[in-house]
Parts: structure tokens; C-alpha cells; sequence
């Protein structure tokens, strides 16, 4: 049977140069797997709430505290969101930060036999550090590591560790998702 595989292009928004991604992931995903590539092809640590929106409608995780409806992200699939080329979703992760994801489904292509492994084609930029602020927070951060000068300097450089905004380990994301599908065909 052939199995659907959706090019997405992701990208982190505000961000200055851009952060984004391209990745190659089956279309029968839940919302909620497709969270946790995201969590991994982005660099996040997966320590904060998050939900997808597409025009008015939210995925995620209901919660009557917030009082707001969202779809199940575990009972939605991916194909079922984004149908055809050039749709688009939000992927919103940590609410405090507010960082926002724009997700585009470029192309939808049919694949013998079962769903490949995930697959990232390119990106650019490292993922901000957690808890920085948000864009602006990230622009102020970026902004006291490079300046030895900056009042900030070496609390920053403290606090975020080294850190290197161009740095994008490609290799290193699709051996993750290799060893994730040899374990998950060996079981």
C-alpha cells in the first residue's frame, strides 16, 4: 500500500535571519507526533505547552483551567489539516515565550510501501535557548553574547552556555530519526 509523504517547510516567526526548516514526514501522523518531530527538527526541549491553529480552529491538549476548546491533537491526523500544497498551520510553542511556527505544506507525494522515516532536507539558524524571551528576548540575548562589552555579556554567556546562532546539525537530526525507525521496524 503507498503511503503519503508531506514536504512541510517550517519556519520560526520574527525570527532575524530567518530559523526554518524543511522536513519530509508522512501524512498520517497525528498532530501530536507531529509536535514532537517539531520539538526535535527545531532544537526545543519539549518543556512547555503547545497548539496548533489553522483559521480559528486550535489543537492541543483541552484544558477547562484556560477555558478553551482545542481538537485532540492525538485523534487528528496531519493529512487531515493540511490537505494540498500551500495550506498552512501555526504551531505555537511556550506560551510565555509565545514562539510562533509557520508551517507550509510545499508538496504531498505517494510512496511505495509504508511511511518512511522522518527526514530533514535543510534548515538554517540553531534554535533559540528555552526560556530567552520570545524574538525579542533572543535579539537582546544575541546581542549581549557578541558584544564583550554589553553590561550583559557574561551573564548571558553564563546562563545560555556557548552558543552559536548559525549552528545547524543536520546530519545529527536524521540519524535521530533513523535510529527511531530501525527501533520501531525491530519491535
Amino acid at each position: 500500500m503507498d503511503s503519503r509523504v508531506y514536504r512541510l517547510k517550517v519556519i520560526l516567526r520574527g525570527s532575524r535571519p530567518s530559523i526554518w526548516r524543511r522536513v519530509e514526514i508522512d501524512a498520517d501522523v497525528t498532530l501530536f507526533r507531529l509536535h514532537e518531530v517539531l520539538q526535535v527538527v527545531m532544537g526545543w526541549t519539549d518543556s512547555h505547552l503547545h497548539q496548533f491553529r489553522r483559521g480559528s480552529t486550535y489543537y492541543g491538549q483541552s484544558d477547562p483551567e484556560f477555558g478553551m476548546h482545542r481538537e485532540n491533537e492525538r485523534r487528528i491526523r496531519l493529512r487531515e489539516v493540511l490537505r494540498k500544497p500551500k495550506d498552512r498551520m501555526i504551531y505555537e510553542y511556550d506560551f510565555g515565550d509565545g514562539w510562533e511556527h509557520d508551517i507550509l505544506l510545499e508538496a504531498s507525494d505517494a510512496v511505495p510501501g509504508g511511511p518512511p522515516p522522518v527526514r530533514v532536507l535543510a534548515g538554517k539558524g540553531a534554535c533559540p535557548p528555552e526560556d530567552v524571551g520570545g524574538v525579542g528576548g533572543y535579539d537582546r540575548f544575541l546581542e549581549a553574547i557578541r558584544d564583550p562589552k554589553h553590561p550583559e555579556h557574561r551573564e548571558m554567556l553564563e546562563w545560555g552556555g556557548r552558543f552559536d546562532p548559525d549552528a545547524f546539525e543536520i546530519d545529527e537530526i536524521n540519524k535521530y530519526f533513523q535510529k527511531r525507525s530501525r527501533r520501531r521496524r525491530d519491535a
